[in-house]
């Protein structure tokens, strides 16, 4: 029975972590963040739960950043940018994902398209900054 609690403080505390947070972090990141607090939790539970509660559709995959997977505990459609210099991932609420473009590749592939992922490429203000300063 206490195996059985440990496993669902574990678990619940992965899927807090994620909803607290908006650096959409890979799991490295989210064990990292997680070692105080749980300092007996694998690498191998925080990839097994990450992968059951993308399964179960309570976060998403955003694909990998620099070869990392990287999370995100918002399920809502919303577009995302990628810092190619620093792997920050950021949200983009003031845009919306156009429905044309999910409705234009339905009609070009002949296939349903259920969901669509916009995101955008390049250098974040902060590294922009950097690059101006130096």
């Amino acid at each position: 029975m206490e195996a059985t609690q440990k496993q669902f403080r574990k678990r619940n505390a992965i899927l807090t972590c994620l909803q607290g947070t908006h650096s959409h972090p890979s799991a490295e990141m989210v064990h990292q963040m997680l070692q105080e607090e749980h300092p007996d939790i694998s690498l191998a539970t925080v990839y097994r739960n990450l992968a059951r509660f993308k399964n179960q559709g309570l976060i998403q995959s955003l694909g990998t950043v620099n070869g990392i997977e990287r999370f995100d505990a918002n399920t809502a459609p919303h577009v995302h940018f990628v810092c190619g210099s620093c792997d920050a991932v950021l949200d983009l609420p003031q845009m919306e994902v156009p429905q044309v473009l999910c409705e234009n590749a339905a009609q070009c592939s002949g296939c349903k398209v259920d969901a669509c992922q916009l995101m955008f490429t390049g250098t974040c203000r902060a590294c922009l900054a950097k690059h101006e300063t130096a």
